[in-house]
């Protein structure tokens, strides 16, 4: 993808996320979108098939950037540029949720957050099978790993949401420990 449809790209999407924080996605039209993207129906077409796949696309290219991160433990950036990366992946997370790139936590707060939710949940199924259930399964063999999985990301996305309606009072550190201490049990 050259620069110009990278250009046009992220204006769609930012567009995009900007109606979402203030409405419903079902309520969001195509029109609206091109209209604040400042582009031609023609052009967004050409990137996106239909909303749907825009959502998808937006979901993915978030939730990709936010977990490739999470699992590069040498990578800091952001508020945290200055100091050694964290060593839970987990932990590494809350890092990039609390900077808020891409204003993340407002999708995954906003009207329309069930379908974010979504996303983010199978982003998190498939960190959490590749770092911890893959590796650990010897101790579990007799718990489904996919029970197990949707265990573990189902109460990381629940510890997110109650953190987000918290105000974010607590640490990326102190969460990390609250989470491992419930999760490492059963891994």
């Amino acid at each position: 993808m050259d620069r110009r449809q990278q250009k046009t790209r992220a204006a769609i999407f930012t567009a995009f996320s900007t109606l979402l924080a203030k409405k419903s996605y079902s309520k969001i039209t195509v029109q609206e979108i091109i209209d604040i993207a400042n582009v031609g129906r023609t052009t967004f077409y050409a990137h996106f098939e239909t909303k749907d796949d825009l959502l998808k696309a937006l979901c993915k290219e978030l939730f990709r950037h936010i977990m490739d991160s999470a699992l590069d433990r040498t990578h800091t950036h952001g508020v945290y540029s200055d100091e050694k990366a964290p060593e839970s992946v987990f932990c590494h997370l809350l890092q990039h949720l609390q900077e808020d790139e891409n204003n993340i936590l407002e999708l995954l707060s906003c009207e329309s957050s069930e379908l974010f939710l979504r996303y983010f949940k199978d982003s998190l199924n498939e960190l959490i099978q590749k770092q911890f259930v893959n590796q650990n399964m010897k101790h579990n063999s007799d718990i489904p790993r996919d029970f197990l999985v949707n265990h573990i990301s189902g109460s990381f996305v629940e510890m997110v949401l109650w953190w987000i309606k918290g105000r974010m009072k607590q640490t990326p550190e102190e969460l990390d420990r609250y989470f491992r201490a419930v999760v490492e049990p059963i891994l």
